[in-house]
């Protein structure tokens, strides 16, 4: 695990402490696909992250994996099979990303009544 702060709970820090952990252009994406499927291959989630480099995407898993969110599981076969799954500390995440998911969904639709 990365060495996190953890803060000394001045108004906010819960949420910084939160933030440390899902901040990252790409983390919470990557944690909303798990949300609906909790196995996934790299390649899979690449294709449903079409903006996001090869690169990116292989360091925000690592990182993700460093913090005990996920877990990675590499199958002995030829090509090798990596597969990557929430572990049970990364599930108590699902609920914060369902709220994101459920806002997003709030703004959006915010946003087109606007344009109308």
């Amino acid at each position: 695990m990365k060495n996190r702060q953890i803060y000394n709970c001045q108004e906010g820090c819960p949420i910084e402490s939160t933030l440390q952990i899902i901040s990252g252009k790409w983390k919470a994406v990557i944690l909303y696909h798990f949300t609906k499927n909790n196995v996934h291959h790299f390649g899979e989630l690449q294709r449903n992250m079409l903006d996001c480099s090869r690169r990116m995407l292989a360091l925000q898993l690592k990182e993700l994996e460093s913090d005990g969110i996920i877990q990675k599981t590499i199958y002995p076969a030829m090509p090798p099979k990596t597969e990557y799954q929430l572990t049970a500390f990364g599930e108590t995440l699902i609920p914060v990303i369902n709220a994101m998911e459920k806002w997003g969904n709030y703004y959006n639709q915010r946003s087109l009544d606007r344009l109308n």
